[in-house]
């Protein structure tokens, strides 16, 4: 199991890491994570789940499924999360407080965990923000609670670049039951940047105090490829290369499945910026660059945060210079006419009136894999005509042409169809496109047809992540977690 002192510590990319690893060795490999509180997840046959752990699965050789991540909360607002149990929104346990839900869920995550292992070789289980939060561990589902039902050998990673690595390892080792104590086989520093020997005499100290020894020393990596599994993953805009085409992506407070863009990051020439501001956007060139407005998991409360920064303006005005502009799911209901909510599912609103259509919320989500095919596309997606592409479908509005637009010649384009339904739409001047379609830029057929390159597989990120820890943690202390 790989416990964290914070969020962000390292947790879901060592996991990965692992997971890689052990089945490289010729082991049934699963991972887990009882309880995972994201706007990024993935399809699968049940439903969905956090991408951490759908990213963890492939990184495993196993098929992705909800046992995997039995418990999934998504944020629509400060206050409250949309639950997902066993890939499936269950209404009863959303309205529930969240001391009085962990008694209901418990049965149904230990028998997860419980299948998986009598499934699999190795189960490889991430633990959620820090197992020392103490107001919390006794309603605790996720850490410690975990890593006593499975008996499990647990790894504790800091993130040392923010400073303070063995105060955090060292304060989240005294405040554990000292049974728990007993669990942790290794501490972990990840994000180390600089000479490893200055490190001394610090974690023989901390090993004295402990017990515990550092078995692993990991160096920064920026690149590894991964998608971060919370928040914008990377505020740094970078580019390999000269940069040809600035992509702008809106980064709302309710953003959703940001990690599919991650393969933008690897196209050379290509900037990725997170954009919160219209200053952000005016400096864009309408003839090469792009805004993208991804998913969000509270489409009308991301419209109103997006029209009190200003953005609603800035992303008319590139569009109005013939800047091409791309809504992926909530992204593409925000570029209608309206967004309608006669069941209280996300709320009414207005759109941003670049696209001719018209979103009414449903009760029942659409959550499924999907293939689909482009039509005749124009303007800046031109490349895409003809192009299948396979991806995922979540979300709860269900978008159709404006009635009474369509009936005075304004109509969009309807460019990519599956096998049931309409997925994408394109104005008459071709540079604004809506797509329902999730994960098309991992769509290799996609990438290419759009920059000419292909961005390294999943698999190719995957041994790296297990050729470096492999390099990097203490010799046979990997194979020894598994004796």
């Amino acid at each position: 199991m790989v416990l964290g002192t914070t969020s962000g510590a390292g947790k879901s990319w060592l996991t990965t890491a692992l997971c890689r690893y052990y089945a490289r060795q010729g082991l049934r490999v699963a991972p887990f994570k009882a309880q995972n509180m994201s706007n990024n997840a993935r399809v699968v046959e049940q439903g969905e789940i956090g991408s951490a752990q759908y990213f963890q699965s492939l990184a495993a050789c196993a098929t992705p499924e909800v046992r995997m991540n039995p418990l999934l909360l998504k944020p629509e607002r400060d206050t409250h999360s949309q639950v997902v149990l066993l890939g499936q929104v269950n209404a009863e346990l959303t309205r529930m407080d969240w001391r009085g839900r962990s008694g209901h869920v418990w049965p149904v995550i230990a028998q997860a965990l419980d299948d998986l292992r009598a499934d699999h070789d190795v189960v490889v289980i991430e633990g959620a923000g820090s197992p020392a939060e103490i107001n919390l561990m006794d309603s605790d589902i996720v850490n410690l609670r975990v890593a006593r039902h499975a008996d499990a050998r647990c790894l504790l990673v800091t993130d040392i670049d923010r400073g303070g690595a063995f105060a955090h390892l060292y304060g989240t080792w005294a405040l554990l039951p000292e049974a728990d104590r007993a669990l942790i086989r290794g501490f972990v520093l990840n994000k180390f940047r600089g000479d490893a020997t200055l490190l001394a005499p610090g974690p023989a100290q901390l090993q004295a105090l402990t017990g515990i020894p550092t078995v692993a020393t990991l160096p920064m990596w920026w690149q590894h490829g991964l998608p971060e599994e919370d928040g914008v993953f990377d505020d740094r805009s970078r580019a390999s290369g000269v940069v040809t085409r600035t992509i702008a992506v809106i980064a709302y407070p309710r953003i959703s499945n940001l990690d599919e863009f991650q393969p933008l990051k690897n196209v050379p020439g290509v900037r990725l910026l997170w954009a919160r501001s219209p200053a952000e956007l005016a400096g864009l060139n309408a003839a090469t660059d792009w805004v993208i407005l991804p998913g969000s998991k509270h489409t009308s409360g991301d419209l109103a945060w997006l029209r009190a920064q200003g953005l609603d303006a800035a992303i008319a005005h590139h569009a109005g210079q013939g800047g091409a502009v791309l809504g992926v799911c909530g992204g593409l209901q925000m570029l209608g006419e309206a967004l309608i909510d006669p069941f209280g599912v996300d709320g009414n609103a207005p759109g941003l009136g670049l696209l001719p259509l018209v979103t009414v919320f449903a009760q029942d989500k659409t959550v499924q894999r999907t293939q689909a095919t482009f039509n005749a596309v124009t303007g800046p997606w031109q490349a895409l005509s003809g192009v299948a592409a396979q991806g995922y479908e979540i979300h709860h509005g269900q978008t159709a042409p404006h009635a009474a637009m369509a009936a005075a010649g304004n109509v969009a384009a309807e460019v990519l169809q599956s096998n049931t339904s309409t997925l994408g739409w394109q104005n008459a001047s071709g540079n604004v496109l809506g797509l329902y379609l999730h994960g098309v830029f991992e769509d290799p057929a996609v990438l290419h047809a759009l920059f000419g390159v292909a961005t390294p597989t999943l698999d190719a990120v995957f041994d790296g992540l297990a050729d470096y820890i492999g390099t990097h943690f203490s010799p046979g202390v990997l194979d020894a977690l598994l004796e």
